[in-house]
């Protein structure tokens, strides 16, 4: 038994160390013009959307000329912003009602060739969730839903403990791994055949379009896919009060590798992936872009 123990080491040795993984170039995003958070990049990685801290608002840098183009200054528009698979803009906007003084949120869409906002689902009151699909998009509300089409390829989102995956139509939900506080951040990879997303209290899980989880890769945040093989995330801890350190991490979607992009000290977050790009910000704002060479 320990014989093989030691094989099994000394394998799980010879694979990790195999894979080499180089940043091949950093770049300051914004040249400290101003604060900026969840950025998200879209396919091609020539464009980002980001927000202040607060969500409030959101805009759009333009990474080969550098121009900045305000979508929205509603309060909320910059939380889960999204790209589709046309090129627009979706996001949700929040205001509270003067008259019953809750919440209502509404589902916007910014035309990228008419360079303005429509509203697509009107104002109600709770949770609105922005389901990202292959060939669509939708906005499923508590009250009323948006859908760009029936069909919209591979789409997921979550709500509670629940994964909703939504195939050419036909909706499934799952639960692969129990968590009490609920599910967040699901995407599916590019190639569109596995479901990333992060399960409280148990970290990032892979399953396939049948709910079966394929790998349990730490308890880390926000995943994004840098390509059909490796996700990129955030691996944070706190003291109940305030972050005390943050680092982006590259992982093996089979579970198998992980690398550290950034140092804990660093205090980076909130990633996002896009044409071979990633793209964080720290806890005071600094965007940075960085490119990888991955040899196996």
């Amino acid at each position: 038994m320990k014989k093989a123990l030691l094989l099994l080491m000394g394998a799980w040795a010879l694979l990790t160390s195999a894979q080499q993984v180089t940043v091949t170039s950093s770049t300051t995003l914004l040249r400290g013009v101003e604060d900026a958070f969840y950025p998200c990049l879209n396919s091609a990685g020539d464009k980002l959307l980001y927000s202040d801290v607060d969500a409030h608002g959101l805009k759009m840098l333009n990474l080969t000329t550098q121009a900045v183009t305000i979508i929205s200054d509603k309060n909320g528009a910059g939380f889960n912003a999204k790209w589709s698979s046309d090129g627009n803009v979706y996001y949700v906007t929040s205001a509270i009602n003067p008259s019953d003084r809750l919440v209502y949120r509404t589902g916007m869409r910014y035309d990228m060739e008419r360079k303005m906002s429509d509203v697509v689902l009107e104002a109600q009151h709770g949770a609105v969730h922005l389901e990202t699909g292959t060939q669509g998009m939708a906005f499923n509300g508590t009250h009323r839903t948006f859908s760009t089409a029936p069909n919209r390829g591979l789409s997921v989102y979550t709500t509670g403990s629940e994964v909703v995956l939504n195939i050419n139509g036909k909706e499934s939900r799952y639960t692969p791994v129990e968590s009490y506080a609920g599910y967040l951040w699901a995407s599916v990879s590019p190639k569109g055949d596995k479901v990333a997303f992060f399960a409280a209290g148990k970290g990032i899980i892979v399953i396939n379009l049948e709910g079966k989880v394929l790998a349990e890769l730490g308890n880390y945040e926000m995943p994004c896919w840098y390509n059909n093989d490796y996700i990129v995330a955030q691996n944070a801890s706190d003291d109940g009060y305030q972050f005390t350190s943050s680092q982006i991490l590259l992982l093996k979607a089979d579970g198998t590798f992980h690398h550290e992009l950034t140092p804990k000290t660093s205090m980076t977050m909130q990633p996002s992936c896009g044409g071979g790009k990633i793209v964080y910000t720290t806890i005071d704002g600094k965007l940075t872009m960085i490119t990888l060479d991955i040899k196996e």
